[in-house]
């Protein structure tokens, strides 16, 4: 016979099941201060950059205001912190910023002992070489001897330092600390190679080169670069909640839900999966702290994934990436949303 103190345990540990999640220190802050503070670069178009008028856009960007129209309601409710490669860890540990949504990749260490924690990858990418197209080099591996632009304290410096080693290329690494001090050193010939993420080169292609056909991004891909979101290690409730918006824009874009038709659905469906998902027969915002309508609320403010994805970098924009990778498990790619249920 079960012992009287082992039925009360499970009898409280099934009337927590059903409590809504406590919000978390993280969020209690947000939601007291009305903004959320968030880390992006210093200006890679397509992912986080600033227009004259000081607006700021991109994928990462708009995957930030997702998280703030599910939180505070509005997706201009942002603190926008540009940040250098090596201040962005400094400034997520401090609490000077909340989340890092600033093309960064996921790795070991920073996981692991950097006081960070990922979410979820929003960009699958590999680190490359962008070439003048006057060298004729096609290959990564012709470029023996060359100096090679790159930014200090990213995984792109130590990325070449493997690359050059494993194929015995004696690479000239010619390091700067800035993103925008690397790309102005490329086009003015200081380097005959440049490398970083193959978006960040299909970025700074677009944006720098007075003549975008006369530089060529090779097509070896050297390393494994999950981009993603970062938040403080130590509040996983905060953490939970920008991982599952991330996977709510999935979801969205896998189950028809874009910006022009969210409405309609959640007065229309009969879809279990949309209702569901639009918080029309389950409430699964509370598990998060949250209302009901903290996913209809992201997709009205940004759109599903797939269209902050063609908006910021797609074919049609300057930057011009196929989606690749980032297509839908379903459709050949590598993004799969963990179910949101």
């Amino acid at each position: 016979m079960r012992s009287f103190r082992t039925c009360l345990t499970a009898l409280a540990l099934g009337v927590a099941a059903l409590l809504p999640a406590h919000a978390g220190k993280t969020l209690d802050t947000i939601q007291q201060r009305g903004q959320i503070a968030v880390g992006v670069s210093t200006g890679v178009p397509g992912f986080s950059a600033a227009n004259s008028q000081g607006q700021w856009t991109g994928l990462d960007v708009d995957i930030a205001k997702a998280v703030a129209a599910a939180v505070l309601g509005s997706a201009d409710k942002v603190k926008w912190v540009p940040l250098a490669s090596q201040q962005r860890f400094t400034a997520l540990q401090s609490g000077e910023v909340d989340v890092l949504s600033r093309n960064t990749t996921v790795t070991l260490t920073r996981d692991a002992s950097m006081g960070l924690a990922a979410t979820a990858v929003v960009f699958y990418d590999g680190q490359g070489f962008m070439v003048p197209a006057k060298l004729k080099v096609k290959s990564a591996k012709q470029l023996k001897g060359a100096t090679v632009c790159v930014q200090s304290g990213t995984t792109s410096e130590k990325n070449l330092t493997d690359f050059s080693r494993a194929h015995s290329l004696n690479l000239k690494p010619v390091v700067f600390d800035k993103f925008d001090a690397a790309n102005a050193a490329y086009f003015a010939g200081r380097c005959q190679a440049y490398t970083t993420d193959a978006s960040g080169l299909a970025s700074v292609r677009a944006k720098e080169a007075k003549n975008p056909q006369e530089h060529l991004i090779l097509p070896e891909l050297i390393s494994k670069e999950p981009l993603g979101p970062l938040v403080r290690r130590g509040d996983d409730e905060w953490q939970a909640l920008v991982r599952w918006v991330v996977y709510g824009l999935i979801e969205a874009e896998e189950n028809g839900i874009t910006q022009a038709n969210v409405a309609q659905l959640k007065a229309e469906s009969t879809d279990p999966v949309v209702n569901r998902l639009l918080g029309k027969t389950e409430d699964i915002g509370k598990l998060l702290g949250l209302d009901r309508d903290w996913l209809v609320r992201a997709i009205q403010a940004v759109g599903n994934y797939g269209e902050i994805y063609e908006r910021n970098v797609g074919e049609k924009t300057s930057v011009g990436l196929p989606r690749g990778l980032n297509r839908l498990w379903n459709q050949g790619g590598l993004l799969y949303a963990l179910p949101v249920r």
